[in-house]
């Protein structure tokens, strides 16, 4: 008989008030191995909070949860050694070279010295740092400065990473190496990936699963997909190749929206069928399209709709 793996978190019931204030009021997770999981959430939503918990940093209130298939009030040293934290404000130490920030980490968890240094070569060639290892951390980019931060959280192998805000302050670049490499380690390594992000895009690109946090409480949780398809607003754009195509379509076509310096109209998308027919019609009616998009709702009408709607 096959056994189901143990979840890389599991929580029931999660509560933490700071007096009358109450931060977190009931929260059930379940995250699976291997997995990226996002929480999104406004500011004061409650996910440093969240983090802090599971990272052994803040004692719960109440609730029961296991992290790596331990439980965090009677196991914590145990959930310490297999998780890794990377924060938002770098951990690197800038008068350190490379290789010094990752042999700290290697003495500090006791890895020995020739596994430490076997290590550090690994974890340098890994991130693309072995050309810069004896260069000092205060003289590397932003892009390297969190590819070592990440490197140094790997130093233990860790089963479980809290990732949070991982690209902030990178550029384009930068920020898709980084997705890179979350994403290799969910794949090569088996790591379960934590992320807290305030880039919606980030989340949408990377997350398997994504959980909405709004005033203490989970509000929404599902696949990006299924996120997108709680709120409504998918419409279709229309502009037109010339002005007397724009204005015979657009007394017709039930247009939400007209710029008649554009030529363009939105229409409410109401699926493959409703396309088809206004396809069929321009077409019959022998009015030139120059362009045509359809748009769905986002991550961010996602966010701002169900944060809204908790709020009020």
């Amino acid at each position: 008989m096959e056994t189901l793996a143990v979840p890389a978190i599991s929580v029931k019931g999660l509560r933490k008030s700071y007096g009358s204030h109450r931060v977190l009021d009931g929260i059930d997770l379940t995250i699976p191995q291997g997995t990226i999981f996002s929480l999104l959430g406004p500011n004061g939503a409650g996910k440093t909070t969240t983090v802090q918990i599971l990272s052994t940093l803040i004692k719960a209130d109440a609730g029961e949860i296991r992290v790596a298939g331990h439980d965090l009030g009677t196991e914590p040293d145990k959930v310490r050694a297999a998780i890794g934290v990377t924060g938002q404000f770098s951990a690197v130490d800038s008068f350190l070279t490379g290789e010094e920030n990752l042999r700290l980490m290697a003495d500090l968890l006791h890895l020995g010295r020739a596994e430490g240094r076997r290590r550090v070569r690994e974890l340098l060639e890994r991130f693309d740092l072995t050309d810069a290892a004896r260069k000092p951390a205060a003289a590397y980019s932003g892009g390297m400065r969190r590819r070592l931060d990440l490197a140094m959280t790997l130093v233990g192998t860790p089963e479980l990473i809290f990732l949070d805000e991982p690209t902030t302050g990178l550029d384009p670049r930068s920020r898709r190496t980084m997705w890179q490499i979350v994403r290799d380690l969910v794949t090569q390594d088996g790591v379960t990936i934590f992320l807290t992000t305030q880039y919606l895009d980030e989340a949408d690109e990377l997350a398997d699963r994504i959980a909405l946090l709004s005033q203490g409480r989970l509000v929404a949780e599902g696949t990006p997909g299924e996120l997108k398809r709680l709120v409504p607003g998918g419409h279709l754009v229309v502009r037109f190749a010339d002005p007397d195509g724009y204005l015979r379509a657009a007394s017709h076509v039930g247009a939400t929206s007209r710029d008649e310096e554009s030529l363009t109209v939105q229409i409410p998308d109401t699926g493959v069928r409703a396309l088809r027919k206004l396809l069929e019609w321009l077409d019959a009616q022998a009015i030139d399209v120059a362009e045509l998009s359809v748009h769905t709702p986002d991550l961010d009408d996602v966010f701002l709709a169900l944060t809204e709607e908790s709020s009020r």
